[in-house]
């Protein structure tokens, strides 16, 4: 099939590099000139696993990028892969969404024939009917559900394996309003991954799709935070939180999947997920409380962190080692980065804060944090430190040992479990 995919980021970028890896065309549309010219050259605009692969394979191939719309006009399918950042209170914003919808719908009005719009950014449920569909129809001078239809495809991809989670997903799910062309569309978009194998496609309507994509992530975001409510709970009765994760997670209803309590989730889906649905629930007259309490938890745990670290030293004029910045391995996206909390929480002691990240993270941080020192490895950041806390865990974190020696207090405040305890530390698990 020939395919279009509207805006390049973290879900456009790596989108738009599988469907060509499943044989499609595909063209990516960005208005930003720098990221159109690097994804030509075969070069990632973002850190994603796997991702430098495919477009070094398909750019310039069955991969290319524009930042003309009407490019839109000679595929079969329009995906839109545009940001929903959060508003002030949470709301999602559109704009951004908006405005692309508008650009497709402009270059629309100029093609013959059928065309399909995916929204594949997480909107809350009824945008795409009440706000989307309308917004197309105006700028097109066409009518949805006729010469164009638009249907809600969200995604399921984890940063740092957002390409091995496309290319082997746990469900599919087409969100239509009941058109069979736009439904035998996107099957057959699909179909090269779907092969033989037996993957869960989940046909339904647009605004039950809408909600699937949050359910999904508010959903594991809550059980983060009953984990953590319940690792802090053991932390109190001198428990192993993680020996009790391990064995609830044998419990088949429960599943041992997201029961590593630590310092709690970040990114850009989590919190704006959860926020969304809680704005949402409130304009509809709904107090969503359990989700109140969900985030709560979570504010809390770097809170906690340096809690425990003020139990052990008082770092005012001191220097004290961040480790990890991105909010997970396998990602330079510092979105929601726990780091963040931590970062402002050492600033308010006084401390003097040196930080470490082994991607691009320490480059986004530092805009936002420039009395920050960043070091170019962990070793650098603990020499001299009267405390380190382990904010990300990358792998490298793991395999620290003698570097903790070069410290001037060997404390260290593990936020994620992955420090091994030894003498001649004094090691503070957050949960544990």
């Amino acid at each position: 099939m020939n395919v279009s995919v509207v805006g390049s980021g973290y879900v456009g970028s790596s989108v738009a590099a599988c469907f060509a890896d499943l044989g499609h065309d595909v063209v990516a549309i960005d208005i930003d000139e720098g990221v159109v010219e690097r994804l030509n050259a075969g070069e990632p605009p973002i850190h994603e696993p796997g991702l430098p692969e495919l477009l070094s394979e398909h750019a310039g191939d069955r991969l290319r990028a524009t930042t003309e719309h009407a490019a839109l006009r000679d595929t079969d399918l329009t995906m839109v892969a545009l940001p929903t950042p959060s508003r002030e209170d949470g709301s999602i914003d559109l704009s951004i969404m908006e405005a692309g919808v508008r650009d497709i719908g402009e270059a629309l009005a100029e093609k013959d024939g059928f065309h399909l719009v995916v929204i594949k950014s997480t909107v809350v449920p009824g945008t795409t009917d009440e706000r989307l569909a309308p917004l197309l129809e105006e700028t097109s001078g066409r009518t949805v559900g006729e010469d164009i239809d638009v249907a809600v495809n969200p995604e399921f991809q984890r940063e740092g394996t957002a390409v091995e989670d496309f290319l082997d997903p746990d469900k599919i799910v087409f969100g239509t309003a009941g058109d069979e062309r736009s439904l035998s569309l996107l099957e057959e978009l699909y179909a090269p991954l779907v092969g033989d194998r037996e993957i869960p496609i989940v046909r339904t309507g647009r605004r039950e799709a809408e909600m699937i994509k949050y359910a999904n992530n508010v959903f594991l975001a809550s059980k983060v935070s009953v984990i953590n409510e319940l690792g802090n709970i053991c932390k109190e009765f001198g428990v192993d939180s993680y020996e009790v994760a391990e064995a609830i997670g044998l419990d088949d209803r429960i599943g041992a999947a997201f029961l590593r309590s630590g310092v709690g989730w970040g990114g850009s889906c989590f919190p704006k997920d959860t926020d969304a649905l809680r704005a949402a629930a409130r304009s509809a007259g709904y107090e969503p409380e359990l989700l109140d309490a969900v985030v709560g938890v979570n504010d809390r745990q770097p809170r906690r962190m340096l809690e425990l670290l003020d139990g052990h030293a008082d770092v005012a004029g001191k220097r004290v080692a961040v480790l990890g910045l991105a909010f997970k391995p396998g990602t330079d996206d510092i979105r929601g980065s726990r780091a963040k909390l931590v970062i402002e929480g050492l600033a308010e002691r006084g401390a003097e804060v040196v930080a470490y990240d082994p991607t691009a993270a320490a480059a986004h941080m530092r805009d936002l944090y420039p009395d920050v020192e960043y070091v170019g490895s962990a070793a650098e950041a603990l020499e001299g430190a009267h405390g380190a806390l382990v904010v990300t865990d990358w792998d490298e974190f793991a395999a620290l040992d003698e570097e903790f020696d070069a410290m001037a207090d060997p404390i260290v405040i593990d936020g994620r479990r992955i420090v091994e305890r030894r003498d001649g530390i004094t090691y503070e698990g957050l949960t544990w």
